[in-house]
């Protein structure tokens, strides 16, 4: 099956109250993991690159293995770019094939961010790709997304409506509470529900996307420092606000977090217990199941759009 947009995806999620899984990949492990799962659910699916993805695997490789991925499992699978940072790497993204590109002005100020989303919506559009934009910032670090505490904003629910009016957009990134990495909240998890509700309520109908929304599973951070790790205090977003999110107008969550932390895991366990080993098949074979294992039960549990195709 060919690589499709997001658009038919979003519609379908927003009506039903589900969200799209949008998971990060890095290398052709990570990838058969998450459509392993996919495909068993019955299951729509983001595989998103980033920036630092690009650079570690390069782009060619990504794109054949997720080419690779929709051919073999006859899913319909896009393949979206993860915060592009300026316009060159969206159209270098678009002219190689990607279905779906994040252009992220989020650091801009209003008026620019609005000036650099339109004109990536207006070259997308014209090759028939989706475009999402990004208002408020998240705090955290991941890939190249490095944003602390004092710089993060929540998105305003009036800027959101002319952001997307002025840009084109097809989805739009909220910031109401999630962050980045594994250290996402210092006190209780908060997520800003009534402002989720009023941006609902000002973009009815619109796919808005939540970043930085993995759970950071108790299980996979504590058999990471059982087997030499050094991750202490780590918290992710409870699963029952992403759930709860979802049904209020989140069409795409993304996660990424949680697919390193299961892999760094079971790699970490399977070495400690196996000294002598020293076939990567063995234990990127372990570490290919416990990403499959993650993404089924995000599947199931959290995004709810399990038989959805």
């Amino acid at each position: 099956m060919p690589l499709v947009t997001s658009k038919e995806m979003f519609k379908k999620a927003y009506e039903g109250g589900y969200a799209i899984g949008a998971f990060n990949v890095n290398n052709m492990e990570i990838i058969q993991g998450i459509v392993e799962a996919a495909k068993e659910e019955r299951a729509p699916l983001i595989l998103q690159v980033s920036a630092g993805a690009r650079k570690y695997a390069k782009p060619v490789y990504l794109k054949k293995l997720v080419e690779a991925a929709a051919e073999d499992s006859g899913l319909p699978i896009v393949l979206h770019l993860d915060h592009g940072e300026d316009f060159e790497i969206c159209k270098a993204c678009i002219d190689d094939g990607f279905t779906s590109v994040m252009i992220d002005g989020s650091r801009l100020p209003f008026e620019e961010n609005i000036a650099l989303t339109k004109r990536v919506v207006e070259y997308a559009h014209e090759r028939g790709v989706v475009v999402e934009g990004e208002l408020g910032r998240l705090a955290g670090v991941e890939d190249n997304v490095k944003v602390n505490e004092r710089e993060a904003t929540f998105t305003d629910p009036d800027q959101a409506v002319e952001f997307v009016e002025r840009t084109g957009v097809d989805s739009l990134a909220i910031a109401i509470g999630t962050s980045h990495g594994a250290y996402k909240f210092k006190g209780e998890p908060y997520l800003d529900f009534e402002r989720l509700k009023k941006i609902t309520e000002k973009l009815p109908g619109f796919p808005l996307v939540l970043h930085g929304a993995s759970s950071v599973l108790p299980e996979y951070v504590e058999m990471c420092n059982k087997y030499g790790g050094d991750i202490p205090g780590a918290k992710g977003v409870p699963e029952e606000m992403l759930r709860k999110a979802a049904t209020m107008g989140i069409c795409k969550i993304n996660i990424d977090t949680d697919l390193r932390l299961a892999v760094t895991a079971v790699l970490r366990k399977y070495l400690a217990e196996n000294p002598a080993e020293f076939d990567p098949r063995k234990y990127l074979g372990e570490a290919r199941n416990a990403v499959k294992k993650v993404v089924q039960h995000k599947i199931r549990n959290v995004l709810g759009c399990s038989g959805k195709i």
